[in-house]
């Protein structure tokens, strides 16, 4: 027990992964209190699925309009201070969310307008923070692990900021979400400023940027490892991840309950999430991630098509955990997977073409879902997506079990060498 505990914890050896991993968790609580906060502030204000996508996509579509620049960005300058100034930005974001909300004089295209701000700072943000994590890293073999923790805070996060946010929106309002968020800031902050990386080494080399795009993309259309997958993470994202853009409908008319309610869900999906991370973060060095990816991805499917038509709160809660734990272990592994394979010179604009596939895909998915949800309800929307969930899963099935199948080939015909060298 104590060595799987040791095993699952071993990124902590690192202590600048220590503090990352220290102010991140708070910062994160803030973050999905304020998430919770904006959709619950939108859905009670226009009563509107589709207004709940067009707020998911104000606040992600920039991150897709504008992260190839912030890769070329995080790839030409220190890492460290373009995420301290991101995590500025996103401060004093919060702050003008809580001082628009106490105005009680605000209108839904104020909130939509600062939701694109957060989009821009995270376009910078993103490419940024997930390639500092190897500088924090001294023991490259604790790299998959700390990623896989990454994901346990940020989950852990959404286990708690959620049910904090209801609590806090039912019993005090809104703005109190959004100025928690900004203190919560003060943590990650103060974790970067103790931080102790190596200098940053500039290129020595200058190009365009419009060079450094294109230079990014033929790595990407070159590196089949990486394409695929990040192919697969664009389908998810534009079908099957916005199903919690009608978690506020849910809420409120499937279950009649109030923002209390919709905490609750989140937080029941964070949790699953959080158990997720813990498995990923305990699996053995040289376990087949494309396997596990598999695996989770029709759990996820799954989870979705019971969750979609249940009306009994506990029992739906229960396919609540299953679906985080599978949408989180699906976006980790692919995460881990693209950064393990991705040449460290192109780390940053490798993950700014992640950020596209990801922050393109779900805004638009967001939009989509709110319109069909429109048509058909929440309930049959949902349930659609666990479909494509499934779909996905057997599409990709065939390339995420090849590199198993060559591997035990490769083991059978290294075997049958050895027998030939013996004989001979």
């Amino acid at each position: 027990m104590q060595n799987m505990s040791i095993s699952t914890f071993r990124a902590f050896r690192n202590s600048n992964y220590r503090l990352f991993f220290a102010g991140q968790s708070i910062s994160q609580i803030g973050t999905w209190m304020q998430r919770t906060a904006v959709s619950w502030l939108v859905y009670s204000m226009t009563h509107s699925a589709f207004m709940l996508g067009l707020t998911i996509f104000a606040s992600q579509f920039p991150s897709f309009l504008f992260s190839l620049p912030g890769g070329i960005a995080a790839d030409r300058y220190s890492r460290y201070k373009l995420l301290l100034i991101t995590q500025v930005a996103s401060m004093i974001q919060a702050v003008l969310m809580a001082i628009l909300s106490f105005s009680n004089n605000y209108k839904v295209w104020e909130i939509l307008t600062l939701s694109v701000l957060l989009g821009l700072i995270n376009a910078y943000d993103v490419p940024a923070r997930q390639p500092l994590v190897h500088e924090m890293i001294t023991d490259k073999a604790d790299l998959p692990n700390a990623l896989a923790l990454n994901s346990s805070m940020v989950n852990l996060a959404r286990l708690i900021g959620p049910a904090l946010s209801g609590i806090v929106l039912v019993k005090f309002g809104a703005g109190i979400c959004f100025g928690l968020n900004a203190l919560s800031f003060v943590a990650v902050i103060t974790s970067l400023l103790l931080m102790k990386l190596p200098a940053h080494v500039p290129n020595a080399i200058k190009k365009k940027m419009t060079s450094e795009l294109v230079e990014g993309f033929v790595y990407l259309k070159n590196t089949s490892s990486i394409s695929i997958i990040m192919l697969m993470l664009a389908l998810t994202s534009l079908l099957v991840l916005p199903y919690n853009t009608l978690l506020p409908v849910f809420a409120k008319v499937i279950f009649n309950g109030d923002a209390a309610t919709y905490g609750y869900i989140n937080s029941f999906i964070g949790l699953g999430a959080v158990i997720g991370s813990i498995f990923l973060a305990s699996l053995k060095p040289g376990t087949d991630l494309k396997i596990v990816l598999l695996a989770n991805t029709i759990i996820f499917g799954i989870s979705l098509l019971f969750f979609s038509h249940l009306t009994y709160f506990p029992l739906a809660m229960l396919f609540a955990v299953l679906s985080g734990f599978g949408m989180m272990s699906q976006t980790t592994i692919i995460m881990t997977l693209i950064q393990i394979h991705s040449d460290k010179k192109m780390r940053g604009r490798v993950m700014s073409y992640v950020a596209m596939a990801y922050f393109g895909m779900l805004p638009l998915g967001s939009l989509l879902i709110g319109t069909v949800s429109q048509q058909t309800g929440a309930p049959n929307a949902i349930l659609c997506q666990g479909i494509v969930a499934l779909m996905i899963a057997a599409v990709f099935s065939k390339y995420l079990r090849k590199d198993k199948l060559d591997k035990k080939n490769a083991v059978q015909i290294k075997e049958e060498e050895d027998i030939v060298l013996e004989e001979i």
